[in-house]
């Protein structure tokens, strides 16, 4: 598969994949984890750096991630010939002094309001995809009064920015089947749901994005984050086979979501160089026959939990 990177000898982790049109390493970057650096903004930017030196060339962010201080990063630490995919996401929006940090934001003039903040932080006329954040699935807040929004109106004001040329594509996240049967006429470059070797409730889902050419980008890739969860790390059956290879359960629990399906895309992320490149590293994790169906047997928990502080775990 031809790369679209221009340094054609770049690393590419975990091999390559389609993405929204363009071939991307099938190991990215998930920036959330930055806006631990607040106070380090040295090291986050070296930190960018060298994810992209180890062949990151997908960064999944958001203007919520640390009200906007994630994107300036991102904008300051990407240069142009790195040829680096921004994914972005809509549907939510910072809120520092509330409980969690961050509140709803579905109705479709929030949707362009979100994606005009994205661009200003980013410093970009356009975001190559963009996620429609639903709150319909998996650990998260729940709609009520006017953020009950009917998803066929998102599309149109998604497709809409499209039109205009400030989206690239589009995505779901948290999204059920049904709401991303009724999406595919739209056009769909991804969806984000919470999954792991764990949590497997959207086994369906993932089908049908591998058969309509849907990027599969699992949040929560190591189950946990919010108490309630199950872990990856706690898994016995991971944690064996880790010790089998010489590796940590997380980068087992990684490796296995490589290997599962042909269309999915990581973006782990961590605050942290070493663990960044333990992530990068997962791709040259192989697992024989008798691994695999010992991994794939273990038993999957819903991830439905009420919505809890997230644990500073530097995924």
């Amino acid at each position: 598969m031809p790369s679209s990177n221009p340094l054609s000898d770049a690393p590419r982790p975990g091999g390559t994949a389609p993405f929204a049109g363009r071939t991307v390493s099938r190991i990215g970057y998930g920036a959330m984890q930055l806006e631990r650096l607040h106070d380090d903004r040295g090291a986050a930017l070296a930190l960018l750096r060298r994810a992209i030196d180890l062949g990151v060339d997908h960064i999944d962010t958001a203007q919520f991630y640390g009200n906007g201080y994630v994107n300036e990063l991102l904008r300051e630490a990407i240069r142009p010939q790195d040829d680096v995919m921004i994914v972005s996401k809509v549907g939510a929006a910072p809120d520092p002094d509330g409980p969690i940090p961050l509140r709803l934001a579905q109705r479709p003039e929030e949707l362009r309001a979100g994606v005009e903040d994205n661009l200003s932080s980013l410093g970009l006329e356009q975001i190559p995809v963009v996620n429609l954040r639903r709150p319909d699935s998996g650990p998260g807040i729940r709609a009520t009064g006017e953020q009950v929004v009917d998803l066929d109106d998102q599309l149109a004001v998604m497709t809409a920015m499209r039109d205009e040329g400030k989206i690239g594509a589009i995505g779901l996240s948290s999204v059920t089947l049904d709401g991303l049967r009724r999406a595919l006429p739209a056009g769909i470059a991804c969806v984000q749901n919470a999954y792991s070797l764990v949590s497997r409730d959207d086994e369906d889902m993932l089908a049908l994005c591998a058969r309509e050419g849907i990027a599969w980008v699992p949040f929560f890739p190591l189950g946990g984050a919010f108490p309630g969860l199950p872990k990856v790390t706690e898994e016995p059956a991971a944690r064996a086979v880790a010790e089998s290879l010489g590796v940590t359960p997380s980068q087992v629990g990684l490796a296995w979501l490589l290997h599962h399906a042909p269309n999915v895309l990581l973006i782990p992320g961590t605050a942290d160089a070493a663990h960044l490149e333990a992530n990068m590293a997962v791709g040259e994790i192989t697992f024989d026959a008798a691994t695999l169906a010992t991994l794939d047997a273990v038993e999957s928990r819903s991830n439905e939990v009420p919505l809890g502080q997230p644990e500073r775990t530097g995924r």
